[in-house]
């Protein structure tokens, strides 16, 4: 995208965009593909691919929360 077309992504826009992200197997899919697919507005693809890091740093928290409970209670 040139920065002479480069438009501002609209508030409407944006709050399709968090609603379809919230949706629980379609906004998975989506998010995957504004993150890497092409096409799409370099602020929702950058926006995405935050969306995954931090999904990706609360799994890893997680398991480690898990995995901690689970050998303190001997299991």
């Amino acid at each position: 995208m040139s920065d002479e077309n480069y438009k501002p992504i609209s508030v409407g826009n944006w709050m399709l965009t968090q609603f379809i992200a919230a949706l629980p197997i379609a906004g998975i899919i989506m998010i995957f593909i504004w993150a890497f697919g092409s096409g799409h507005h370099p602020s929702k693809s950058n926006w995405a691919k935050a969306c995954l890091i931090w999904a990706a740093i609360g799994l890893g928290i997680s398991l480690i929360i898990f995995l901690i409970v689970f050998i303190a209670l001997g299991m």
